[in-house]
C-alpha cells in the first residue's frame, strides 16, 4: 500500500503548480477565491469520491484541525495587522466600536434565533454553536481586500475596515463562545459562570492578551530596527520575521493560557505602528506567498475530512434541506440589516452601497472550524458537567 506521506505531497504539490497556472482567471473571470477551489480538490481526493486521501486513519483529525486551524489564522491576523494603515484601530475607534460591539452581537443573536427555529435545541446551545459564526474570517477576508481585483474594485476604506474587523474579531470570539459554554456548564450556577466569564476570558483571555500584544508589537519594532541600522540582519530574515514572531506568540499565549489569536492581531499592528516595516516590504510580497500556500493547503485538507454522513441524521434533526435553508438564512439575515441599519454611525462606510457590500461580506471559514474545534476539546474534558443534544 502507497503511504500518505508519498500521495500527499504529490496531490497537493500538483494542485498548487496546476492551480497557479490559471489562479488569475479563476479569481478575475470566473470570480471564485482559491479556498474554494481548494476545498472542492479536498472533496475529490478525499475518501468520498476517488478515496486517495483520508486524514482519518492516520491524524487524530480533531487535535491537528484545532491547532492547524490556529496557526494558519495567527499568521493571517499578524498580516491584518501589519498591512493596516498606521494607528487604524486608534483613529478608526468608532468604526471598530460599532463593529466589534453591535454588529458582531446581533450577528451572534440572529444566528443563535436560527440554529434554535431550525434545529429545536434551547436556546443557550444554539449561542454555543452562533458563537463559533459570530466572528468574520480573516482568510476567506482576503478576497475582497487583497490582490489585484479587490485594489480596482473594492474602496480603500472598507478594504482596511473589513480587514481590522476580521483579524480583531477572530481573538474578541472567545466571549461569545466561554458566555454560552459556562452557561451550559451544569457544575456552575448562573453567577459563578458570569463571574468566570469576566474575570478569566474578559480579565485574563481579553486584556492581558492585548496587553501582551502591546508589548511584544514595541520590542519586535525597536529590535528589528536596530538589527536593521547596525546591518545585523540579512533580508531574507527581515522578510520572514513578523511569521516567526506570530508562531512565537502562539507558543508563549498557549503557555500561559491567554488569547493567542487576539494577542498575534495586537502586536501585529502595534510592531507597524510607525508603518516603518510596512514600508520596508511593500514590494517583496513574500507574506502573500506564505499565506497563499498555507490557505490553500488547509482548505485541501478541510475537503477531505468534512463529515458528509452527519448531513443527514434524524436523530438531531439534521437533514440537507434544514442545512440549506439555514445557510440561507444566515446570509441574508445574520449581518447584511444590521450594518446596512448603523451607516450613519459606521464613519468608514461613505455611503450605504458600501454598508451593503461589507454588510453582505461577512464570511465564516477557518476562524468558526477553529472554535466549534475548541467547544469540542472543552465539553471532551469535562463531559460530565455538558448534557447536550
Amino acid at each position: 500500500m502507497i503511504s500518505e506521506t508519498k500521495v500527499v505531497p504529490a496531490f497537493l504539490g500538483g494542485f498548487i503548480c496546476i492551480y497557479g497556472l490559471v489562479s488569475g482567471f479563476v479569481k478575475e473571470r470566473l470570480f471564485l477565491s482559491e479556498a474554494l477551489v481548494a476545498m472542492v480538490f479536498g472533496i475529490l481526493i478525499g475518501p468520498e469520491v476517488i478515496n486517495v486521501v483520508d486524514p482519518r486513519t492516520f491524524l487524530n483529525v480533531e487535535k491537528f484541525t484545532l491547532e492547524f486551524a490556529r496557526y494558519v489564522i495567527a499568521i493571517q491576523v499578524m498580516a491584518a495587522g501589519i498591512t493596516l494603515p498606521h494607528r487604524y484601530i486608534v483613529r478608526k475607534w468608532r468604526t471598530m466600536s460599532v463593529l466589534l460591539g453591535p454588529v458582531m452581537v446581533v450577528m451572534w443573536l440572529v444566528t443563535a434565533g436560527i440554529i434554535h427555529l431550525m434545529f429545536e435545541i434551547e436556546f443557550k446551545q444554539s449561542l454555543l454553536i452562533a458563537s463559533c459564526a459570530a466572528p468574520t474570517d480573516p482568510i476567506l477576508a482576503n478576497s475582497v481586500v487583497k490582490g489585484r481585483y479587490a485594489e480596482a474594485n473594492v474602496p480603500k476604506n472598507v478594504r482596511d475596515a473589513l480587514s481590522a474587523e476580521s483579524g480583531i474579531n477572530d481573538g474578541l470570539g472567545l466571549p461569545f463562545l466561554y458566555f454560552a459554554l459556562y452557561l451550559l456548564n451544569e457544575n456552575y450556577s448562573t453567577g459563578h459562570a458570569i463571574g468566570k466569564w469576566f474575570y478569566w476570558i474578559w480579565c485574563y483571555n481579553i486584556l492581558l492578551s492585548i496587553v501582551i500584544g502591546v508589548v511584544i508589537g514595541y520590542v519586535a519594532r525597536k529590535l528589528l530596527r536596530l538589527a536593521e541600522s547596525y546591518d545585523l540582519i540579512d533580508k531574507e530574515s527581515f522578510l520572514a520575521f513578523s511569521i516567526g514572531l506570530s508562531i512565537f506568540i502562539v507558543g508563549i499565549l498557549q503557555l500561559i493560557r491567554s488569547d493567542d489569536v487576539l494577542c498575534c492581531f495586537i502586536a501585529g499592528h502595534s510592531f507597524t505602528w510607525d508603518s516603518w516595516f510596512r514600508e520596508e516590504t511593500k514590494d517583496a510580497h513574500f507574506q502573500e506567498v506564505l499565506d497563499g500556500l498555507i490557505n490553500v493547503t488547509f482548505f485541501v485538507y478541510f475537503g477531505t475530512i468534512i463529515p458528509w454522513q452527519q448531513f443527514n441524521n434524524p436523530e438531531l434533526v439534521i437533514a440537507p434541506w434544514r442545512l440549506i435553508v439555514t445557510a440561507i438564512m444566515v446570509l441574508l439575515l445574520r449581518r447584511l440589516p444590521v450594518v446596512t441599519l448603523l451607516t450613519r454611525i459606521t464613519p468608514a462606510f461613505r455611503n450605504y452601497r458600501q454598508s451593503l457590500f461589507a454588510g453582505w461580506f461577512g464570511p465564516i471559514g477557518v476562524g468558526a472550524i477553529f472554535f466549534a474545534e475548541i467547544v469540542l476539546e472543552e465539553i471532551e474534558a469535562e463531559p460530565e458537567h455538558y448534557h447536550l443534544r
